[in-house]
């Protein structure tokens, strides 16, 4: 190999390791939300009560529930894709046990992700549910198909 291309790859894997290792420096953890960005979290949720639903809408006069936990996660400087099923894939999941209030909280059926809420402690969420509802706090209503993921 000659000097000039091995200084070439060199130099190439110098630049990969700082841009990795600038991206675990800034990209936050699992578990990077603190209690009080929580709080504000469920907070900017709340501010959201009585906001109409609207099939595909991502806020902030009207939401669907992606939509919805996409805005107010947004908020607190956390990105989320746009539908459950995707916001799902790019969370870490948790277990119920584990839950936190600020974690999402994902329904599915058939292995099919459908809705999407916010845990809001106590049993309940903050989440726009369906055509005709508003943005609401609701107790949990069950625990079948039911999963949890906290935002990175």
């Amino acid at each position: 190999m000659s000097t000039t291309l091995r200084r070439s790859l060199t130099h190439a894997l110098i630049l990969v390791g700082v841009l990795v290792a600038s991206t675990l420096v800034t990209t936050p953890s699992a578990s990077a939300m603190t209690p009080s960005t929580r709080a504000h979290l469920l907070q900017i949720a709340k501010s959201k009560k009585g906001t109409p639903y609207r099939y595909g809408a991502t806020g902030p006069r009207s939401f669907d529930c992606s939509g919805y936990t996409r805005w107010v996660f947004a908020r607190v400087g956390r990105h989320l894709p746009r539908t459950s099923r995707a916001q799902s894939a790019a969370v870490r999941h948790v277990s119920r046990s584990h839950r936190r209030a600020g974690d999402l909280i994902f329904f599915s059926s058939g292995g099919r992700v459908y809705h999407v809420g916010i845990y809001a402690g106590h049993n309940s969420i903050w989440h726009a549910p369906h055509t005709g509802s508003v943005v609401h706090r609701e107790r949990l209503w069950t625990s079948r198909g039911v999963f949890y993921g906290r935002v990175r």
